[in-house]
């Protein structure tokens, strides 16, 4: 069994970031639903972090499930708080958690690049994922990140693993990494720093390629996607025609399709 992780270890390497609570459970179902449950309760949970060993009901988008073995994964949950900023500016925030952790496994040497608006990706394959609930004042954001297990327990045919990919790390050192960075992309969002936007677009894969959009009600967009607007939006150019998604679920296209 991967050992647990290290709540001392993270607690201390998070002081002076924006995460204020640090708590960690072996099971949940959700770490994303247990936070919102507490907002709900009355509990002020801006700068939260949640972590578990093991979530037995991950939610991706539209309620999808999904669950792996117990300590191979980074299952975390932060609360973020919007407090002065635009609510038009709150989709950045799984954009910016993305790039997160992105940068976070490029510094292991993994190539991962972020697929719009809650993937990141090592070529086709899923190495996180992310999710966004609001519960205002407050941003719940969810990551999953896929450290230890391998091809026999895929939660999903078309997820990828850092031991898959042949990189052995420390989870507490590599939790302590992501919030860390995490924190720093969340002070930047909210002092409207633009480099933040500039880094996301330069390592999105989404960005320059064919895609079919499915929108919320159930229209469908195909064309090239070329640009994340300064909101956080996708800009598709639909037979010249320029559409701007603002959610939906996105398929990267080959050239054929």
């Amino acid at each position: 069994m991967p050992s647990a992780l290290n709540s001392e270890v993270l607690r201390s390497a998070l002081d002076g970031t924006v995460w204020r609570r640090v708590d960690i459970v072996e099971e949940t179902g959700s770490t994303n639903a247990d936070l919102v449950a507490r907002a709900a309760d009355g509990e002020d949970i801006a700068g939260a972090v949640l972590l578990a060993e093991h979530q037995s009901a991950g939610r991706g988008r539209h309620g999808r499930r999904w669950s792996a073995p117990p300590r191979t994964q980074i299952s975390v949950s932060v609360g973020v708080d919007t407090t002065g900023v635009a609510p038009e500016r709150w989709g950045w925030l799984p954009l910016l958690t993305g790039l997160a952790v992105a940068q976070t496994v490029q510094s292991l040497g993994v190539d991962a690049t972020v697929k719009w608006p809650n993937d990141v990706l090592v070529g086709s394959g899923k190495l996180a994922g992310i999710l966004a609930e609001v519960a205002a004042p407050v941003v719940v954001v969810g990551v999953g990140l896929n450290v230890g297990f391998d091809a026999s327990d895929l939660p999903d045919p078309n997820a990828v693993s850092l031991t898959m990919l042949g990189h052995a790390v420390d989870r507490t050192e590599l939790a302590a990494a992501l919030l860390r960075t995490l924190s720093e992309r969340v002070e930047q969002w909210r002092a409207a720093d633009a480099t933040l936007a500039a880094d996301y677009r330069a390592i999105s894969s989404t960005i320059g390629t064919r895609v079919r959009a499915l929108l919320p009600g159930g229209d469908e967009i195909t064309g090239v996607a070329t640009a994340v607007d300064d909101g956080g939006r996708l800009v598709i150019d639909s037979d010249g025609t320029t559409v701007t998604v603002s959610a939906g679920d996105i398929t990267h296209l080959r050239p054929a399709d």
